[in-house]
């Protein structure tokens, strides 16, 4: 057999022709003279395929896989090493040599090509959002039926930037780009609705309450004609707090605890037995007195079935029943008491 067209009969065949005359035009790789990479000037995430991704990413990193993801090899080519070097920056552009070492049937060839990378500065459609203050939730920080505390506030404000700290890891929208202060409480934009219900969540642990949310249409998307909503979050904080006086079910209870799901009671009127109040059930517990209305009064006589004290009100004296936690008093001690419908109830 021979070559088609040197007529050699002595080299080894790659189909009609012999390796010498395939290898005299064949070309291990390809890759484009000029590759342009959009990246955005604020975070360095490129867009690759209609999407952004990859942040922070150093711009000389950039332009190795910009070269990487366009070069094509050869079916023909085996073992190849591939060597990307930088040659020069001019301006935003980057001049670089690719080198090439492969097998080719069993024979190893070399190749250099010239290529330049083009950086198009733009901004990515996150950090357009981030410098226009764009939100997509917002967080209503309420009481029920009271005024929230200052100290409330701080704690509120510490949570929310602490969880977005933490969620702005994973999410860039995960910022706090306006705080308004209203009469009836404060409202946090946010930046994700993910990140909202987030945020929202780590509020109400620390302070109970219940979460509603309530979209809103702000507008239309022209090319589908979809509406386009904002998501308003409720947070409703209770009425009550710990150390306060409440009414449950007919049960008057001392607020001992309460956390994101629960109230945690003592039933006053049952040898201030611990129970638990489910958050959700809210609206069916009544503030009876806030822990600061609680008076102190002294002993003035004692039994083994009795404790007698003096009304505060009135000054005059009233028998209560002994109860295990106040055996251990003695006469002339303060002790603490709280009035609700004209009965006394003694607090350990």
């Amino acid at each position: 057999m021979f070559c088609v067209e040197c007529g050699s009969t002595e080299k080894k065949m790659v189909g009609n022709i012999c390796i010498d005359c395939f290898l005299k035009d064949f070309q291990m790789i390809e890759i484009p003279e000029r590759i342009e990479v959009q990246i955005c000037s604020h975070c360095n995430s490129k867009l690759e395929e209609g999407k952004w991704s990859e942040e922070n990413i150093p711009e000389e990193e950039i332009i190795y896989r910009a070269l990487e993801r366009n070069i094509i090899i050869a079916d023909e080519v085996s073992n190849e090493i591939i060597n990307l070097e930088i040659d020069q920056m001019k301006g935003t552009i980057a001049q670089c040599f690719v080198e090439v070492v492969g097998e080719v049937h069993e024979t190893q060839i070399e190749e250099t090509h010239e290529s330049e990378v083009k950086i198009l500065k733009t901004v990515c459609p996150t950090c357009s959002k981030l410098q226009a203050g764009y939100y997509e939730a917002v967080i209503q920080f309420r009481a029920d039926h009271r005024e929230i505390k200052k100290e409330e506030y701080v704690k509120s404000d510490e949570i929310i930037e602490k969880t977005l700290i933490k969620l702005s890891k994973k999410d860039k929208l995960a910022y706090c780009p306006q705080i308004a202060n209203l009469k009836e409480g404060r409202d946090y934009y946010i930046g994700s609705l993910k990140s909202a219900r987030k945020v929202c969540e780590a509020l109400k642990d620390e302070f109970g309450g219940i979460i509603k949310e309530s979209p809103r249409l702000i507008s239309e998307d022209k090319s589908t004609g979809k509406g386009l909503y904002r998501i308003w979050i409720s947070l409703r904080i209770p009425e009550f707090e710990i150390g306060d006086f409440i009414k449950y079910e007919n049960k008057i209870s001392q607020v001992k605890d309460i956390d994101k799901n629960r109230v945690i009671c003592i039933d006053m009127t049952n040898d201030n037995k611990k129970f638990t109040i489910p958050l959700k059930h809210m609206e069916n517990i009544e503030l009876i007195k806030k822990q600061d209305e609680i008076e102190t009064t002294t002993i003035i006589s004692k039994s083994p079935k009795t404790i007698q004290i003096l009304d505060p009100s009135d000054y005059s004296a009233v028998d209560l029943e002994m109860k295990d936690d106040f055996k251990d008093c003695t006469i002339g001690d303060e002790i603490r008491l709280i009035k609700i419908d004209n009965y006394i109830y003694l607090i350990n």
